[in-house]
This record gives C-alpha cells, structure tokens and sequence, in this order.
C-alpha cells in the first residue's frame, strides 16, 4: 500500500486558532467513524466508499468493450452532464497529451443546451464514423437526453437503425428508467452505475473507466492508486494524520472564520478539468441549507495576470488549496541567448519545472503575507495512479467535510429548482398554473 500525497496545513495557524483547529479535528475524526460505519445522513448513498477495494478486480468488462468500440470508430461521443461527464474529462484532459493526435478521440456533448455547441459536434461528426457512450441513471436529465436523441437521429440517418445498436453503449440504472429500458428494447451493451453511488462520487464506475480506457489509458493504475489510497484514509487511521481529516478540518476551521471561498490552484492546464470536478463535488455536497464553502478555481501562473490581483489584495474572506506536482513528465530547459534582451538570462539553464515551483512558492509566499490562508496538496506526479489517489482523497475528504457542516453530502435537492421552472416555461403539461405564475413575473419584469 503506497500514499504518494501529502497535505499541509501549517501555514494557516497564523489565521485561526489552535484550539479551534483541534476542535475541528475531533469533529472530523468522529465524522469518518460515522461514515465509515454507514450511521450518516445520506448512507444509502455511501458505496463509492468500498469501490476500490473491488473495482481492481473488475475492470476486464470495460477494457473488452473500449477495445471494441475503439476497433470499429476513430470517435467516440461522451454523453452526459455533471459526475456523469466531469470525472471523465477531468482524467482524461489531465492524461492526453494536448497536441498530439489521438488514436481515439473523446468528444462530449449533453453538458449543454447550446445550438451552436451541437450543430458544430454534428458537423464534425458528418465526417467521421464514431460511437455513443451515453451517461444517465434516469435517461430523463433534460441536456444528455436531449444530446443523445439528436445523436442517436444522427448515427442513424448514417448506419441505418440495424447496425446502429453496435455503436451505442449506455451506463445506467440496472433495473429501471428510460435509458434502462432504451437500451434493453434496442440492445445496446449496458454498464451499471450502482444504486448506492451518487454520480459526483461515481468516477471509479464505468462512468469514469470506459472513457479513460476508450482514451488508451491504464485504468488498473487508476483503480489502484485509488484501491490504495482507500487503505491509508479510510481504514485503520483515525487520527490528525489522517489526510482527509487534516484537510476537512482545516478547511471547516477557515470557513467558521469566515473564509467562506476555497480556491484550488494548479500549476498545470492540464488539471483544468479536474478543479472543475473539484468545483461540482465539493459545491454540489456541501452547498445547501444555507451553508457551504463556496469553490472556485483558478490556473496559475496564467491567472495570476488576471484573478492574481483580487486574490493578493481583494476581500479577505478566501483560502487556497493548492495542488502541487512534484515531478513533470517532460523535461524542458530555459535556452540562452547572447543579447538576453528580455532580461531573463539569469533563468537560462534551468528546468522550466523550477520556475515553475519557484513561482508556485513565490505566490505561496505573497498570498499568505497578504491575508490569504493556503493548504497544500503535494501528488508526485500527473499519472492514473496519482490521479486515483487524488481523486478518493477529495472524495473521501469532501464527505468528512460535509458531516463535519452539518449536511448530508449526497443529495442534491437545490438541483430540481430550475428545472421546474424551465419544464413550465418549455410547456410542459401538467405545469400550466407554474408556466402562468412565472410568465407573470417575466412580464413585470419587462
């Protein structure tokens, strides 16, 4: 068993107090027995918890299906929206190399309602022969069963209904809902998401593995770096060493003293996508009852030229989490030149990696110097194994911290409230009387 992440903490003892951390700590502690002994609110929806500790011996399945799907189209379209798209193309994004030409590529669709985004993903899709891998429990969620029906219109119109089947894989329920019986009635190969997992905890499902496997990525690694991190967090350490407790309680400890905005900061594109899987399982578990940390993201050192002034000297109610990579995957060295009329000779012969970090802790440096509370998030390097362990971390972290709040950090009640609105605005019957009431108010408002 291996854990290649470390967390720290200690620069924001100058912002709380030690007792309150303490306290905190012992809240989040007793927070991961309850969890683990499924006591909690929300533990119906608990079973991304022990995922890991069978998903390494389970993964034959995918890998049979990506390497058929990969066979048979240079493409496959991602449908989905949520924990149902964002792990996928969290892993992914972080893993593809961004200008190489893929030998498969991922292309995603049902995680908005733009005309232009679909009419463009069709007219590229006109010119190639590709796969659906459609990502819903219920196979109602307004954007995905919107893309898929457009898709499915598409793929038709160029296979014929016969052969289209062999293209289409859905990852549903296992026993009911309109994608479930979809794909019984047509036969399309199925995976299941489990009932007793959620979708923003569900990226060690097919939901997640299908697509990094479809990518050509090793998604045993994957299952492993979280398998392991699994048995350092969850089992066996109750304790302020314990990662996910440090992390939960310190970030709860800078909420009730008023730091009310987390912002995670990489110092790699690459993880752009992961800040925003970041942004939903953190916003989405804990935003409710009027109380949540607030997560933003932002890229450094690209946004420090634009968000970098509000965070040094803006309001002071933020704190960072910075994920910091050890080890790049390329090396690359600042070359010389003879004029140095940039000015920048002093850097040359050195990795771009150790500006990098030296900008990393440079900002570190200012940030807390000016106001702002920092954490840090150490993975050695960007790969599916560290991936895998980042991602339970954050997973198991975000449920400590939910408990530790005071919410249940499964459910999602806020969801359903524009959803509403938008079925009665769209005519949708039997939402006559809401239609009238907010097209009055539409009215009012001119």
């Amino acid at each position: 068993m291996k854990n290649n992440l470390s967390v720290r903490i200690e620069s924001i003892g100058s912002f709380i107090h030690s007792d309150e951390l303490t306290a905190c700590m012992e809240s989040a502690k007793a927070s991961l027995i309850t969890l683990r002994a499924g006591k909690g609110r929300g533990n119906e929806f608990t079973g991304w918890l022990y995922l890991p500790d069978q998903a390494v011996n389970e993964t034959g399945k995918v890998q049979a299906c990506a390497a058929r799907l990969r066979s048979q189209a240079p493409v496959t379209v991602v449908v989905g929206i949520g924990g149902s798209y964002l792990g996928a193309r969290a892993l992914t994004d972080a893993l593809n190399d961004p200008f190489a030409r893929q030998e498969h590529r991922l292309v995603f669709a049902g995680h908005t309602l733009s005309e232009d985004y679909h009419a463009a993903l069709l007219k590229y899709l006109d010119s190639t022969s590709y796969n659906i891998v459609v990502i819903s429990k219920s196979g109602t969620t307004t954007e995905p069963a919107i893309a898929f029906r457009i898709l499915r219109d598409h793929l038709r119109n160029k296979l014929g209904a016969p052969a289209m089947k062999n293209y289409i894989v859905a990852i549903t329920d296992a026993r009911r809902g309109a994608l479930h019986d979809l794909a019984a009635s047509e036969g399309y190969e199925t995976f299941v998401i489990p009932d007793d997992v959620g979708g923003r905890y569900s990226v060690l499902t097919p939901v997640g593995l299908l697509p990094l496997a479809l990518a050509g990525h090793d998604i045993d690694a994957f299952a492993s770096g979280m398998r392991d991190m699994a048995l350092s967090i969850r089992e066996g350490n109750d304790t302020a060493t314990n990662i996910a407790v440090a992390y939960a309680a310190a970030r709860n400890t800078l909420y009730d003293n008023g730091y009310s905005t987390e912002i995670l900061i990489s110092y790699e594109p690459s993880l752009v996508y992961l800040a925003e899987w970041w942004k939903q399982l953190y916003g989405e578990s804990e935003g409710k009852e009027s109380k949540g940390i607030f997560p933003a993201s932002v890229t450094f050192t690209t946004d420090l030229h634009s968000m970098g002034q509000y965070i040094q000297q803006g309001e002071r109610k933020l704190f960072e989490t910075v994920i910091h990579i050890e080890e790049p995957r390329h090396m690359l060295v600042v070359p010389g030149a003879a004029d140095d009329a940039d000015g920048i000779g002093f850097i040359a012969g050195k990795k771009l990696t150790e500006v990098n970090h030296k900008a990393e802790e440079g900002t570190r440096i200012a940030h807390i110097e000016g106001g702002v509370p920092v954490i840090t998030v150490s993975l050695a390097r960007i790969d599916e194994y560290n991936l895998g362990q980042l991602m339970y971390f954050f997973e198991l972290a975000c449920a400590i911290s939910g408990y530790v709040l005071g919410v249940n950090p499964f459910d999602q009640p806020g969801v359903e409230s524009y959803k509403k609105n938008m079925f009665a605005l769209l005519g949708k019957p039997g939402f006559e009387a809401e239609r009238e009431r907010l097209e009055q108010q539409l009215r009012a408002r001119g």
